[in-house]
């Protein structure tokens, strides 16, 4: 009888240490599982946001997830060169109204600032919502043409002023085009229908100025007019 429940209870031992043993192994399988699973969702995320951003000027921050729907890089740029025409078309305008002769040229200065004043509101708006870092001061070509402006005088400034609005309002217009259509964020498209009215209104009132050279308009590739020549 002894012999019996020695037996019995080594039996049990035995049995207790081959449970234990199965578990380890089982736990270590599912440790090593769980370290191969976690880096391939932490990078997948990222590679997969990174490949549905478009070619172009891109952060490098990929598709965004938000409130009012995905971000891309498309529509962060947009944003951007949004508040960038601001900086600079804001203080052309009152430098128009300011040095214009032809009341159709002070006119056109005046609809600059009127319809960037608001739309700066708006795009700091959209950019704080959104998270969208904005640029403070206008770039290097804005800022060269400001200063092409500032050199220019009488009548050879009115029609650079006029010549330099509208070509950068038609590419704007090309720009804001191309978002409201594709864009799925609904702030973004928002500005984008608001950007629309202001730029269409802009190039309306530049050309109504008589001024513009639609010839020089058509080459895309050539450079902005400067002032190192008369303007007839």
């Amino acid at each position: 009888m002894l012999s019996i429940r020695r037996s019995a209870v080594g039996g049990i031992s035995v049995a207790s240490r081959h449970v234990m043993a199965t578990g380890i192994v089982i736990g270590a399988l599912a440790f090593t599982l769980i370290a191969l699973l976690i880096p391939v969702q932490k990078f997948g995320g990222t590679t997969a946001a990174a490949a549905t951003a478009p070619a172009g000027d891109d952060d490098g921050a990929g598709t965004l997830s938000t409130a009012f729907g995905p971000l891309t890089a498309q529509d962060r740029d947009f944003v951007r060169k949004v508040r960038l025409a601001g900086l600079w078309e804001l203080p052309a305008g009152r430098q128009a109204q300011q040095r214009g002769t032809r009341p159709l040229v002070r006119t056109a200065g005046m609809h600059l600032v009127e319809g960037h004043t608001e739309l700066d509101r708006r795009v700091r708006e959209v950019g704080q919502a959104l998270g969208v870092d904005l640029p403070s001061q206008p770039n290097a070509q804005q800022q060269d043409w400001l200063a092409q402006l500032d050199r220019a005088q009488g009548a050879q400034y009115e029609r650079l002023f006029i010549q330099l609005l509208r070509r950068a309002h038609g590419k704007v217009f090309a720009l804001v085009a191309q978002v409201r259509a594709q864009t799925r964020n609904s702030m973004v498209r928002a500005l984008a229908t608001d950007a629309n009215t202001t730029v269409l209104d802009h190039i309306s009132v530049l050309e109504d100025s008589g001024l513009v050279d639609f010839d020089g308009l058509a080459d895309a590739s050539s450079a902005p007019p400067t002032v190192s020549r008369p303007m007839k």
